[in-house]
């Protein structure tokens, strides 16, 4: 890591220190360390991942802001979750870590010096090792794993239509040393519970099977134990450790999308687990026939077992969701008009859903104003801005071609099948409906087509509405996936 970016993010955390006071500074940004700067995105990492997701919420704007001040050609930024560096940064300066893992400290005048385990390789690669150490007490799922969030349990994860396949499968997997189906793939949009369910299955497992070999941890800490395994020569370790295991569970796959050696990697520790009975759980923001930059050999591996899609959440689970977290704040009076309100009204996923929740407690707490809808809507008024009109062209297409079963690209193909053209326009009906686009903007989106196209598909759709039952039902549905 050069000096310059050391010197750069000392600059952005002077700016963040100036525009909040000392104890918000001291909380969630000095604690904060540099990874890299990469095609115009600065890798950020928190030493837990409840920093991150708080981080990711409430500051990304405001150090996105502060960066662009700084360099205009970083445009944006990216959290991850690194432990065994935080202690680096009680300090007075601040942390960088380099391409390998060790990290520097950026002493007076922005001058970097490394700290004492410089030439230790064992020290570095702890640095990169997410684990659950002295100053953390979440559960660890191994020494090279990541520790566990005792919060994401079964009995705290609340079940409804559009994630109830993703949870069956991950009891089985969970209460069940005999594997059922490998791998298990779990894929969602943002916050709609792969990794809640992901935290649980290894809880539980382990909870039943104490003497097991469990890792969880995320595709993009899988690929910098990886890089630091050959920087350091000492692949064969890599590669023993990860096969050796009973339950290896990968979070956010895509992640290492375009990423060959680590594909490669990944591949072959994949085919191994898998071919001595050992359980292999992944996660995604797409299936794996949808995933870019990710190889086909690995794609149709992925697709061997059991395949699992958590859909957006309708009104009914979302009111559950809410309903269970307020029943643990007791002290703290939320109307059922109030959880309804935010029910109707939230409906970008349940990370945000929770996130509203949880201002409105807070905002009661420290204030001591009773929670009215009136109080809730001056609170969230830019959450609730946010969340109009906000489902994606991109959105609907997948979640049309999931629910149909067809393949993204036929949907987007010039292919007039039946099977194929009824989809797509009810595809191109929803983006009309439920986006802000216009018609030759949706045409665009659908493979180039003309705006006429969408207009008589919009138009067919209406018509077959009210004379096809079947047709009505699937739309329905489809609008209660997307929160409408």
């Amino acid at each position: 890591m050069g000096t310059g970016m050391e010197a750069e993010w000392s600059r952005v955390l002077d700016r963040l220190r100036s525009e909040f006071d000392g104890s918000v500074f001291n909380s969630w940004f000095k604690p904060l360390a540099l990874v890299n700067i990469e095609d115009g995105c600065a890798v950020i990492a928190a030493p837990t991942r409840f920093m991150r997701t708080w981080l990711e919420s409430n500051y990304a704007d405001r150090i996105r802001s502060a960066w662009k001040s700084e360099n205009p050609s970083v445009s944006d930024i990216s959290f991850i979750v690194l432990s065994g560096f935080s202690t680096a940064n009680q300090n007075s300066g601040s942390e960088v870590l380099t391409e390998g893992g060790g990290a520097s400290l950026a002493g007076p005048g922005g001058k970097a010096h490394h700290p004492a385990t410089k030439n230790q390789p064992q020290a570095q690669k702890r640095a990169i090792e997410v684990r659950s150490g002295p100053e953390n007490t979440s559960k660890s799922t191994s020494e090279f794993g990541a520790p566990l969030d005792p919060r994401f349990t079964f009995d705290s994860f609340v079940v409804g239509k559009s994630n109830e396949l993703a949870y069956a499968a991950a009891r089985r997997v969970a209460e069940n040393k005999e594997v059922h189906f490998n791998p298990l793939f779990l894929h969602s949009g943002v916050g709609l519970g792969k990794t809640h369910l992901m935290h649980a299955i290894a809880c539980a497992h382990l909870e039943k099977f104490p003497e097991r070999r469990v890792v969880y941890l995320s595709a993009e800490q899988f690929m910098y134990q990886f890089i630091t395994s050959i920087r350091y020569k000492d692949t064969m370790s890599f590669k023993q450790k990860f096969r050796s295991v009973d339950l290896l569970m990968i979070d956010d796959l895509q992640f290492i999308a375009n990423k060959q050696s680590t594909q490669e990697e990944f591949f072959h520790t994949f085919n191994a687990l898998i071919d001595h009975s050992r359980q292999v759980i992944i996660s995604a923001d797409r299936s794996p026939t949808d995933m870019e930059g990710i190889e086909e050999r690995i794609r149709s591996r992925l697709g061997w077992g059991l395949v699992a899609d958590i859909y957006p959440t309708d009104y009914e689970l979302r009111l559950g969701i809410l309903q269970q977290k307020a029943n643990k704040v007791p002290e703290v009076d939320i109307s059922l008009a109030v959880l309804e309100f935010l029910a109707r009204r939230v409906t970008s996923n349940v990370r945000e859903l929770e996130g509203a929740l949880n201002r409105m407690i807070a905002h009661a707490t420290l204030i001591g104003r009773p929670i009215t809808l009136e109080m809730t809507q001056e609170v969230l008024k830019d959450l609730l801005r946010a969340n109009v009109r906000r489902v994606s062209i991109d959105e609907i297409q997948r979640r049309v071609a999931d629910y149909f079963n067809i393949r993204l690209s036929d949907l987007l193909s010039s292919r007039r099948a039946r099977q194929v053209a009824r989809p797509r326009q009810v595809a191109m009906y929803l983006a009309k409906k439920l986006t802000a686009k216009s018609l030759p903007v949706i045409g665009r989106e659908f493979g180039g087509r003309d705006h006429t196209t969408v207009m008589h598909a919009v138009k067919r759709i209406d018509e077959l509405r009210l004379s096809d039952s079947g047709l009505e039902e699937d739309i329905q549905h489809l609008e209660r996936i997307f929160g409408t």
